[in-house]
């Protein structure tokens, strides 16, 4: 069972991990000045690169859509993963073994280092396979893919191969690269008989099935020959790392178009994955071998961030018996999205693969565009099942139907379908409002709320918007700008605040509320936790206020303006020296107020204590202009 990954092992993650490798992995960096890197920000379309990362401090931060946080949040929103698997990727990434509270367990090193095995394995045959299929063996594979209207491009681009004939193929080619049998009978890739393991694809077409972080996990294979025995389409059995029901065909290439336009179409093969992404809708994806199910829907709401602001999800299925009855399993699950969800049915039956051929990509985009709300196709199809001629036929249709209207969560939209279905059925609204509104009662009754188990609990665990507001500085104000670089100086290079400059940081006076609140969490982290800088930035971040989070990453990676760490050194004393000054001039105004508002012949000594305090300042700050 997993439990709760221990605290410190998750800090010691943070600490250990190398954000530029982890980044490096998804996005190309230059170097943008002494210990800090720019690119392209994964997280939004840009032509210049305004993503930054800060190694140092173990942070990235997009200047251009305000995107940020660490080596966890990063995979976790570039895979879509949650907290939890995140910190285990990394960790299995450095070698580190993760403790669990409450007696709970994760991967232990030998099982990462047998997990790792495994997905070596895939890629080696992967990259097999896609080599095979430009052998003259693999003609028949070809001509199938051409057939359909794919040419090489499109098969390299979903890293389509093919599987030879004979019966050892695969195997002798990983038993080269130093597999044994024991490993490769866990890989799902062979079978096994009387003489030992024998290749399970065979003169098969071959497309590899790849997990959210696009490691290849399975395969998918469809029957080329007559003589053929197996079924017309073979998947990997259930292994380790492949379980149907957790996987999504092209989930790898459609992750970042399905955040982005927070749509998912949900169709039935890996042909017609294909078909839509070469026809321009990129937000594809199939199950394979198994109906779209709970573990699928985890995926969907995750990547669609499906939290009743929008979003959608696009069933595509044949116009037979079969499609229409997988369309109502999916309606089934409908409640489980807060997300609108939509059917597309072709009328003439053609899935998207035989639409693409027949009438071009516009035909695959206007078979998604022409989508209607799922609940609308499930009432349709339960009034198809009885006889509306007849008065029992009808109260029978709608007895069946009430139900399904009384689900639609849109309080707008349900009215509008009950009027709907009064029309279809030619009675009396009223009489089918009354249907209608008993069904919902029932449900309530039952202990079925509206809206999914997930919307309610959200709802409930999402605090009250009344924390402090803080207003964007204005990037004008002279005295916000030497808050802003003080404060970057202290978050990058806090080793240059000894024990004195420390006293002197905490005294000092921030006029910027947001840098003011800044500048109170620091002092209570302390600067004796600025020994590990990423330990130091998280320590900080979690002391502001909610709001000023993506501040502080914003000053943790903003590149200083040093090329060697003398020169480093040597600005960053400067800004503190700025700092400090500024100090004493509020300071030296606020006596000099004092020393005017006082009358010297009545108090003597208080008028002589400020002046000496006034030229004490004053030699405090030559002093500073002189070291700067």
């Amino acid at each position: 069972m997993a439990g709760l990954i221990k605290r410190e092992d998750i800090d010691e993650v943070r600490q250990r991990t190398d954000i530029k490798e982890v980044v490096d992995g998804y996005v190309t960096l230059r170097s943008a000045g002494l210990g800090s890197f720019k690119g392209l920000c994964p997280f939004h379309d840009e032509r210049s690169p305004s993503f930054t990362v800060r190694p140092q401090v173990g942070r990235y931060h997009c200047f251009g859509c305000g995107e940020d946080g660490d080596a966890i949040s990063f995979i976790q929103k570039m895979d879509h993963s949650s907290f939890h698997e995140a910190v285990e990727k990394l960790a299995a990434r450095i070698g580190y073994e993760l403790r669990y509270e409450d007696g709970g367990t994760g991967p232990s090193r030998e099982e990462v280092g047998k997990r790792q095995r495994l997905l070596d394995a895939h890629k080696i045959a992967d990259e097999f396979f896609r080599a095979q299929l430009l052998t003259p063996g693999a003609a028949e594979g070809r001509n199938f893919l051409d057939g359909r209207g794919f040419d090489r491009a499109a098969a390299e681009h979903f890293g389509v191969g093919y599987a030879p004939q004979g019966w050892d193929s695969l195997l002798k080619h990983l038993r080269g690269r130093g597999f044994t049998d024991a490993e490769l009978k866990l890989t799902g890739m062979f079978s096994e008989g009387n003489r030992g393991i024998y290749d399970r694809f065979r003169g098969r077409l071959i497309w590899p099935i790849r997990d959210i972080a696009g490691d290849t996990i399975g395969f998918g294979a469809r029957k080329l020959f007559e003589d053929d025995q197996g079924p017309k389409y073979l998947n990997t059995p259930e292994t380790t790392l492949y379980k149907k029901s957790q996987v999504l065909y092209g989930i790898d290439l459609a992750k970042r178009n399905i955040a982005k336009d927070r749509q998912l179409v949900v169709v039935e093969g890996y042909t017609d994955v294909m078909a839509c992404h070469l026809a321009g809708v990129a937000t594809a994806v199939a199950t394979c071998g198994t109906a779209f199910g709970t573990e699928h829907i985890k995926i969907a709401r995750r990547l669609i961030s499906d939290d009743g602001t929008g979003g959608e999800v696009v069933f595509t299925f044949d116009g037979d018996a079969a499609g229409q009855k997988a369309a109502l399993r999916a309606f089934e699950e409908d409640q489980r999205f807060q997300a609108q969800t939509y059917v597309a049915v072709e009328p003439t039956g053609a899935d998207p693969c035989d639409l693409r051929q027949l009438k071009g990509d516009p035909a695959v985009r206007e078979l998604i565009a022409s989508r209607k709300p799922l609940f609308e196709f499930a009432i349709r199809a339960s009034l198809r099942k009885h006889n509306l001629d007849t008065v029992e036929g009808r109260v029978a249709a709608l007895r069946e139907a009430a139900p399904v209207v009384a689900q639609i969560r849109d309080s707008g939209i349900r009215p509008a379908y009950t009027r709907e279905l009064a029309g279809w059925l030619g009675m009396p609204i009223e009489e089918v409002s009354r249907y209608v509104g008993a069904a919902a009662k029932r449900a309530a009754s039952g202990g079925s709320p509206s809206g999914s188990p997930e919307q309610q609990t959200t709802t409930a665990a999402a605090p009250p918007s009344n924390g402090p507001a803080f207003n964007r500085p204005d990037p004008r104000d002279p005295v916000a700008g030497m808050e802003r670089q003080a404060l970057e100086v202290v978050l990058q290079e806090p080793g240059v605040l000894g024990e004195g400059n420390w006293e002197r940081f905490e005294a000092s006076y921030f006029a910027t509320p947001a840098y003011a609140a800044l500048h109170a969490a620091i002092r209570a982290t302390g600067v004796a936790q600025a020994a590990d800088p990423v330990a130091w930035v998280e320590k900080v971040r979690q002391e502001v206020p909610e709001p000023l989070r993506p501040l502080v990453s914003e000053l943790a990676v903003t590149p200083l303006p040093a090329s060697t760490p003398e020169a480093m050194q040597r600005y960053c004393r400067d800004i503190l020296a700025r700092l400090f000054e500024l100090q004493i001039t509020r300071i030296k105004a606020d006596k000099m107020g004092q020393l005017q508002r006082l009358d010297a012949a009545a108090h003597p000594e208080e008028f002589q204590r400020l002046n000496r305090e006034l030229m004490q300042l004053e030699m405090e700050r030559r002093a500073l202009r002189a070291e700067a």
